[in-house]
């Protein structure tokens, strides 16, 4: 198990295009990882789970993975929303 703190970087948060761009890059790993606000924790592969955290701008979440790829998957999500979903 491999887990980071990261604060959501872009003012809309995870909603619409940043949570299907974050969901994308989260399938790419064979690990089974999970977003966590607060005290919820919902699948990272699931469109509706995040965006049923409601997450935005300035929230601090974490990432959580646990598999062959735990620690390249959660380092490469918290990049992610650390760019700001920058490509």
């Amino acid at each position: 198990m491999f887990v980071k703190e990261v604060e959501v970087q872009n003012q809309v948060g995870l909603h619409a295009r940043p949570a299907t761009f974050f969901i994308q890059k989260a399938n790419e790993y064979r690990s089974t990882i999970w977003v966590e606000k607060d005290e919820r924790r919902v699948n990272a592969k699931s469109l509706l789970g995040v965006l049923s955290l409601g997450i935005v701008g300035g929230t601090v979440i974490k990432i959580r993975a646990d598999g062959i790829d735990e620690k390249a998957a959660v380092d490469n999500l918290v990049s992610l929303i650390e760019s700001g979903f920058a490509d």
